[in-house]
């Protein structure tokens, strides 16, 4: 039966926007701009922090006025900051104390929307996230104030990302980490993540869970997809994703997200 969805939110990153390319299509934008033209919030749902969120979107902030940034650190509701939720300093420096024994990662932060690495090495970063590696800048330690966001980059593959990942976990308890894709690990306050940053959305808006739509396709999403039920991910999601989800659709690579939201929009899904 289909229900009375009022907000949705997306992943970005191999959930509309594949792997390499740095625009989401115009196919995807246009579905956007209509359920916004219907009376749906609609937004991004993103590790990303803001500023680096609408060049993703051909720089049109209408379709990133209501998004949940950093993973759900930074909340935003029609171009408003409705919520911000920090790093603490002590976490993301015991974090950057063990991964500067580690070969092949390294830790990036960002300052007023810029990403520097703290250690590890440029090429690594250009492997796992090339945008942040194109305007990175080196700092030598952590800022001694609440964090934005950060980030561990891991130069390899899939297993290598879940050993540097499994290492960290057992060892940190001042913040959360997730694996978002190959070779990237987010760090997130404790308790925090998607999921909670939908709450806080949910409220402002005065709707239930029940009229929220979410998609995602990562490590990073799996809590979001286990808190409303109308949740998908793509099919080239990883198996955390998919089993977190209540429904499957097609692949990032063919606008599964964008033919949803227009079934949405049609009050037909799901079906």
């Amino acid at each position: 039966m289909a229900r009375d969805i009022r907000l949705i939110l997306t992943d970005i990153d191999g959930t509309i926007l594949p792997y390499g390319e740095r625009v989401v299509s115009e196919h995807m934008r246009g579905a956007m701009h209509d359920a916004i033209d219907a009376g749906i919030h609609i937004g991004p749902a993103s590790g990303r922090g803001y500023s680096h969120i609408p060049n993703s979107f051909a720089g049109d902030t209408e379709l990133t006025a209501t998004c949940l940034a950093a993973n759900g650190m930074q909340v935003y509701l029609d171009g408003k900051l409705i919520a911000d939720h920090p790093l603490p300093y002590q976490g993301v420096e015991h974090v950057t104390e063990l991964v500067r024994g580690i070969d092949d990662a390294g830790v990036l932060i960002f300052e007023r929307g810029i990403p520097y690495i703290i250690c590890g090495n440029l090429e690594d970063l250009a492997e796992s996230f090339p945008t942040y590696a194109e305007t990175a800048r080196r700092l030598d330690s952590v800022p001694k104030r609440p964090i934005k966001k950060a980030n561990v980059f891991v130069g390899g593959d899939m297993d290598r990302t879940q050993v540097v990942y499994q290492y960290l976990k057992e060892r940190v308890d001042e913040v959360d980490l997730n694996v978002p894709m190959e070779g990237f690990l987010n760090l997130t306050p404790v308790g925090w993540n998607k999921a909670s940053g939908i709450d806080v959305l949910a409220k402002a808006l005065g709707i239930g869970l029940d009229q929220v739509a979410v998609f995602g396709d990562g490590g990073n999403d799996v809590e979001m997809l286990e808190h409303v039920p109308n949740s998908a991910a793509v099919a080239d999601a990883t198996p955390e994703a998919i089993a977190a989800a209540t429904y499957a659709i097609g692949r990032c690579a063919d606008d599964a997200v964008a033919d949803v939201i227009y079934q949405i929009i049609e009050g037909s899904w799901p079906r």
